[in-house]
């Protein structure tokens, strides 16, 4: 019987545009096939464009499984992927990452913009909260997060964040570093706080 706390997909937040460093685009294409060379589906945003498309279509080329993951109003603009095996259209953006939330057992953010940022943020706030203990890891791509690891230290020295609370945010520089971290993590990881408690579900 398989352990409690295997990684069976994992949710990939990621820009809906290539950005300016071709290494990221590289990533997001080796992440893929890593992924699917280990028989971890991707769930994601939906779009075709950008590091979105780029990680969705790696999937998808070597031979994995794509759960696309978005809302009707973004279908036209970020060009919702034709080839995912299951592409779920939602009403509005908080049924899209309740959605993602629910679908996932860990969280990885390459490179992005400000919807990124939100959604792994969000999950930060909710792990921190102990809503879930879902590993949470950030792809340092060319220390692409170096600034937001600076903030959260800063939020630490000034004590709002809690000296005595664990904020668990892993990171790798490397893509072929991120599945052990978050293999490593998830075995660590309590079995219960999987599931969002109900109230909060509702609320997101």
């Amino acid at each position: 019987m398989p352990h409690m706390n295997t990684i069976k997909t994992i949710c990939v937040y990621c820009g809906s545009g290539p950005g300016t460093n071709p290494h990221f685009i590289e990533s997001a294409i080796g992440l893929g096939k890593i992924m699917a060379e280990s028989g971890i589906g991707l769930v994601y945003g939906g779009g075709s464009i950008g590091l979105m498309g780029a990680v969705a279509k790696s999937v998808l080329e070597h031979g994995g499984r794509v759960t696309g993951i978005i809302p009707e109003f973004l279908t036209r603009r970020e060009n919702a992927l034709v080839g995912a095996q299951e592409l779920i259209v939602t009403h509005d953006m908080h049924e899209r990452k309740r959605l993602m939330f629910e679908r996932s057992d860990a969280f990885v953010a390459l490179p992005g913009g400000i919807g990124t940022l939100e959604e792994l943020v969000e999950q930060l706030t909710w792990q921190q909260l102990g809503r879930h203990s879902k590993p949470i890891l950030l792809a340092n791509i060319d220390d692409f997060w170096e600034p937001l690891l600076t903030l959260l230290a800063h939020m630490r020295t000034t004590a709002f964040i809690r000296p005595t609370l664990p904020l668990d945010v892993l990171t790798a520089d490397r893509t072929e570093d991120i599945l052990p971290r978050l293999r490593t993590a998830a075995a660590k990881a309590p079995d219960e706080g999987k599931k969002l408690a109900p109230d909060v579900a509702a609320r997101l």
